[in-house]
């Protein structure tokens, strides 16, 4: 015991040790709207095989969105302008010249048999010639494989021999079979004849022409379905190679036509402001949980400093990019990362009130044990949607899953790691054993207490409670039909105007001239001394004229430059793969909650969740707020939230029907929710309080993300105990489970 107590001490004060470290020594990258960033616009050029209009315009973003991503540009924004345009904004982008020529190649790839030599310079019916990195000249064949038929590439050193870097290429479908075709064609030549070799093109320029191995068999070619291109690359070279490859190629050509340094979307003011609603919101939650359980909710908010250290490490560490929604996320995790000393707080004051742990540290010990399967349960599933939407998703919501990911592994950490090594110290000291009121976890508490008197019977009859959810379903979705989602212009698109003024412009003040003028969710952006860029939502020419002269006002003088019409920032690709990662995810989550609980049970808390999704929609809806890229985040927290409540509350029932094997469900559903209230409602009154100051003090930015995210606490809370309970017994019945009511 005392041999495993050190290792734990040992293992906190080197994690808390490291992220210091990280902390003070690497700086967190900012969002444009809190640092603001590189901008880069793009025109679209006609090719002889492609026009570029609008379609072609609109796929080359959703390619360059790709490569984007694969540039490690966490949270960035590409939208289209006007016809032909795209404006890429990358925030913490160090060298944005090199992002402008990744981001402009064309990146043709193709993969040609070589003919022979050209002596002569000229090319023959059918044929080109290129020169190979030795300045060979190579007749080339048509092109036997494309980009289209690459499924990955890679960038990869080559440790063993020492030949440095170099791609690894993999077709997929068809590719596979071409590729052998064509090596097996090149192989039936002699070792030396250039028709051997194999040309990979790209751009119009020979990058690779290796010559297909002696091993390879005439006819048979290599049917692994891959190559390699190798070259004297370094490492930048080629991973920029592997993800041009990987990220196809682009439909049409693209040049850069301006770029420069953007200002933030949002002023000191607000950030100031946001930051202030933070510290507050942190302190009241932190004296909650020190009112509620004395001495351990002392150490439970140190564990909860250390939890914030050692997520904005793992940020740093990482490269994400800090958004002001993500700061707010962040804050917010702080929050709910109370829920696993709330658990552990919890079960141990039930063992000391059974008195079969008569000591502080016996019965924290014995709580820790007990509530490490909901801890893992409920935080596993988590990992899972935020695994998914990292790996398939892009752009913000690729960003999130990173975010959400660290915020759960960190809060693991800190509540079952660092908590623990405080508690036991503190609860081994003399002073504590002698004063065990002063704990925390010596008393049931009032919650408990009340519950234990009434004993109400809450699923006696679990219909009506499904009735009253059904009632606010279709009142959400009553919501929606009659009011209508108010999407937000990241996946609507709307407006871009570009001012010069003959002054500097503060973005604050140009934004509440804006919001008087009726124009609340317009973006705001400096761009160098004299340039302000506002982006709004779509506008009649009225409002256009509205908006100019508004900015005129504000600016004491303001000529309009520019005046189009942009696409949404959040595209359908990127909606798509947003929609089949939570998809996945919700079928993941329902996969192993039916492993560990059984289907009924995973199944009963999925239908929570789309419960809790549809009613959010409806709230929204009727109260006319935008359904924008803060509004999604706000909900994918809200997804979390509420798996993990259930699990909670499952997660107690199948530890009673394990002790009760003969009673019927609805008896032990009703009192596995009378054990975990006390944890429902103090980790809702944690997050409440952190929620309250983000609505109340944060400001315009981010009242709708707090208030989206206050809705779904109380929905959340209430669809745990509600619905997902009442569904998991009536799927019992109707399964040929008996329910065998109380007497």
């Amino acid at each position: 015991m005392i041999r495993s107590a050190r290792v734990r001490a040992l293992l906190a004060l080197t994690v808390i040790a490291v992220s210091l470290y990280i902390a003070l020594t690497v700086p967190i990258r900012l969002g444009l709207d809190l640092r603001g960033g590189t901008q880069i616009v793009l025109q679209t050029r006609s090719t002889p095989t492609a026009t570029a209009d609008r379609e072609a315009t609109d796929r080359t973003l959703e390619v360059l969105r790709g490569r984007v991503d694969a540039l490690g540009v966490a949270e960035p924004t590409l939208v289209r302008s006007g016809e032909d345009r795209i404006i890429v904004e990358l925030p913490g982008v160090r060298d944005p010249k090199q992002a402008a020529e990744v981001l402009g190649r064309t990146a043709q790839l193709t993969i040609h048999p070589v003919a022979g030599t050209a002596t002569d310079g000229t090319e023959r019916a059918g044929e080109r010639v290129l020169s190979d990195a030795s300045g060979e000249r190579l007749r080339l064949r048509a092109a036997a494989l494309t980009g289209q038929q690459v499924k990955d590439a890679a960038a990869r050193f080559d440790q063993e021999s020492g030949a440095g870097w170099h791609i690894t290429v993999d077709f997929g479908g068809a590719g596979r079979a071409e590729w052998a075709r064509l090596t097996g064609e090149a192989a039936c030549k002699p070792v030396g004849d250039p028709g051997r070799r194999v040309a990979i093109v790209l751009d119009d320029k020979i990058i690779s022409s290796p010559e297909v191995a002696p091993s390879i068999a005439c006819g048979t070619g290599i049917t692994a379905g891959s190559t390699q291109i190798t070259g004297s690359f370094d490492d930048t070279e080629a991973r920029e190679l592997a993800l041009l490859i990987k990220g196809g190629a682009l439909p049409v050509a693209v040049e850069t036509v301006e770029q420069r340094t953007v200002g933030p979307t949002l002023g000191a003011e607000a950030i100031a402001a946001s930051t202030w609603a933070a510290v507050i919101g942190t302190v009241l939650t932190s004296l909650f949980v020190i009112a509620v359980y004395r001495v351990m909710g002392m150490l439970a908010a140190l564990a909860l400093l250390c939890y914030g250290l050692i997520s904005y490490a793992a940020l740093a560490a990482l490269g994400a990019t800090l958004t002001l929604p993500g700061l707010a996320g962040f804050v917010l995790a702080i929050g709910m990362a109370v829920d696993a000393n709330v658990l552990v707080f919890e079960r141990a004051r039930e063992e000391h009130a059974a008195r079969q742990r008569p000591t502080p540290r016996s019965s924290l010990t014995a709580g820790f044990r007990n509530a490490f399967s909901a801890i893992a349960d409920s935080n596993i599933t988590t990992l899972i949607a935020a695994a998914l939407l990292f790996f398939l998703a892009s752009g913000p919501v690729r960003g999130f899953g990173v975010t959400l990911g660290i915020g759960v592994l960190a809060s693991m950490v800190s509540a079952l790691l660092i908590t623990r090594v405080l508690a036991d110290h503190a609860a081994s000291r003399p002073w504590l054993r002698n004063r065990p009121h002063l704990s925390g976890i010596a008393t049931t508490g009032p919650v408990r207490d009340r519950l234990l008197r009434r004993d109400p019977q809450l699923m006696r009859r679990p219909r009506r409670w499904l009735a009253g959810s059904a009632v606010l379903l279709v009142l959400a979705g009553a919501g929606i039909a009659l009011r209508g989602l108010d999407l937000g212009v990241e996946f609507t698109g709307g407006r871009l105007a570009e001012y010069t003024t003959s002054a500097p412009v503060d973005p604050d003040k140009a934004r509440a001239a804006l919001a008087d003028a009726g124009f609340p969710r317009a973006v705001v952006q400096t761009s160098g001394d004299d340039r302000l860029t506002v982006r709004t939502g779509a506008l009649s020419d009225a409002q256009a004229a509205e908006v100019t002269r508004t900015v005129d006002a504000v600016a004491g003088g303001a000529d309009r430059v520019r005046d189009e019409l942009i696409g949404p920032s959040l595209g359908e690709e990127l909606r798509r793969n947003a929609l089949i990662a939570l998809a996945l995810a919700l079928g993941a989550q329902l996969l192993y909650l039916a492993a560990r609980f059984r289907w009924v049970l995973g199944t009963a808390a999925v239908s929570a969740l789309a419960h809790d999704v549809l009613v959010l929609l409806g709230v929204f809806a009727w109260l006319g707020k935008p359904v924008d890229g803060v509004f999604l985040a706000a909900l994918l927290t809200v997804i979390g939230y509420s798996v993990n409540d259930s699990v909670v509350v499952f997660d107690r029932i199948r530890e009673l029907r394990r002790r009760h094997r003969t009673a019927p469900l609805p008896r032990i559903t009703n009192q596995a929710i009378l054990q975990t209230v006390p944890r429902t409602v103090n980790t809702g009154m944690g997050a409440a309080l952190i929620l309250t100051a983000l609505a109340v003090l944060g400001g315009d930015s981010l009242t709708d993300f707090a208030l989206a995210l206050l809705i779904g606490l109380v929905v959340g809370t209430w669809s745990s105990v509600f619905v997902a309970a009442p569904v998991a017994i009536e799927l019992q019945d109707r399964t040929g489970g008996r329910r065998k009511r109380a007497a």
